[in-house]
């Protein structure tokens, strides 16, 4: 690895600022899921039920804004497409924490629905910026960026969150939000070049699939969302439907999707399960390590399998990432459950890295960022549905049940999957 790359590239001023205002919006954002819930939970004394609708209902609106904010980024540029972005995050959550459990879900999907698009702003802009190897080690050093965010901000939740500053952390998720967007729409970074070349849009979607593996295990709403614009854009008329149809869209291709919405389930699922875990049991304030050792064993996961020569099927590391969720489910306390969190940590990013993989293996390159679109859009439904499941069974059953509901919903997933996959085959084979 040529160190003196990363040297160079943060020796130029305009990429250094938009790294380090891309980190710190990030922040706030990752530690918004750990506050919303245990909100709901300890303020509004409602069930995890609730958190996870809740949860599902800003992951759906982040999912239906993600390509309307990324097709304003690019007709009427980043100052104007960022002020509803900036005033929204400052305004919705000043409010929400003041507001009963009725009124917050309309109020979360808006949030959601008008989220600061962070990932696809800094994104597009490292791709103008930089060029040639130093895009893709700009890419690079973003989601080590992102990974160090994600391991740091739910600790950073669960702390203000059980000191009962719930309001007050909300409120500054809302304002820091704010403020990164400002920043951004101060300097303007160029998020368009003049001649955008096939290279540097491949880097970008590239970049993009990078995004969802970092923000995972514990974000993956908005990084999974800002795939969604890769497939937006459709042609006008007859051959535009016809250019636009789902011939690219195989059995195999089904396959993919279908383990890419099980991994957001799982995950999902965990989250809310090691939030309720820990609260129930009294050990709130230690959220944060359970959080450190599942997102770093992801880390670790990942740069393993990005060593390995061979590819990996991900319905099998689902299946393995599953079933070993369900031990979380019987853990003792903090440790055992930050232990136990080690194994289906180190199988999340190669799930999610051997999924996109897959489909840019399947799908011609001409229509790959339309696929890579419905990929996005398969695994934030698993995200959605993930939250409140596990929240069901955390009421009726207790904290256990959040970890053993996902998990055991994720391998009967992949063994139906194995087993089609095999019937398919004794079929062409006769």
């Amino acid at each position: 690895m040529n160190f003196a790359l990363y040297r160079e590239l943060l020796a130029v001023r305009p990429i250094r600022r938009l790294l380090l205002v891309g980190m710190v919006a990030r922040i706030p954002h990752s530690a918004a899921g750990v506050l919303l819930t245990l909100h709901i939970v300890l303020t509004l004394g409602q069930g995890y039920a609730a958190a996870g609708a809740a949860a599902a209902v800003m992951t759906i609106g982040i999912a239906v804004g993600a390509p309307w904010r990324g097709r304003r980024v690019d007709t009427v540029g980043l100052r104007r497409a960022l002020v509803p972005s900036v005033i929204s995050e400052a305004v919705i959550w000043s409010i929400v924490p003041h507001v009963s459990y009725q009124w917050l879900l309309p109020l979360v999907f808006v949030g959601g629905l008008l989220t600061l698009p962070i990932f696809s702003v800094v994104r597009q802009s490292l791709g103008v910026l930089a060029d040639g190897k130093q895009r893709r080690t700009a890419f690079a050093l973003d989601a080590i960026s992102t990974e160090m965010v994600f391991m740091i901000g739910p600790a950073a939740g669960a702390v203000v969150a059980t000191s009962g500053h719930t309001t007050a952390g909300l409120t500054v998720v809302g304002l820091s939000t704010s403020l990164a967007g400002l920043f951004l729409i101060w300097f303007n970074p160029p998020t368009r070049s003049p001649e955008q070349t096939a290279e540097c849009v491949e880097d970008e979607q590239h970049a993009a699939e990078i995004a969802v593996v970092s923000a995972a295990p514990a974000h993956l709403q908005e990084a999974a969302a800002d795939l969604l614009p890769a497939g937006a854009e459709r042609a006008p008329g007859v051959r535009g439907r016809v250019a636009h149809s789902f011939a690219w869209f195989t059995p195999a291709v089904g396959a993919v999707f279908a383990v890419a919405a099980g991994a957001g389930m799982v995950l999902s699922g965990s989250d809310v399960g090691i939030v309720a875990a820990l609260e129930i049991g009294g050990h709130q304030g230690e959220i944060g390590i359970v959080f450190l050792f599942w997102c770093a064993a992801s880390v670790v996961g990942g740069l393993v399998y990005g060593a390995m020569h061979r590819p990996v099927p991900p319905i099998l590391l689902l299946l393995g990432m599953a079933a070993f969720t369900i031990p979380m489910g019987f853990a003792s306390g903090t440790w055992t459950l930050a232990l136990l969190s080690i194994l289906p940590g180190l199988l999340c990013a190669p799930v999610l890295s051997a999924a996109s993989e897959k489909v840019a293996d399947l799908v011609s390159e001409e229509r790959r960022g339309e696929a890579m679109g419905w990929y996005g859009s398969a695994l934030t439904a698993g995200v959605a549905f993930g939250s409140p499941l596990a929240g069901v069974f955390i009421d009726s059953t207790g904290p256990s049940g959040g970890f053993v509901s996902v998990g055991v919903a994720g391998v009967i997933l992949c063994l139906a999957g194995l087993l089609l996959q095999q019937r398919r085959r004794r079929q062409v084979k006769a």
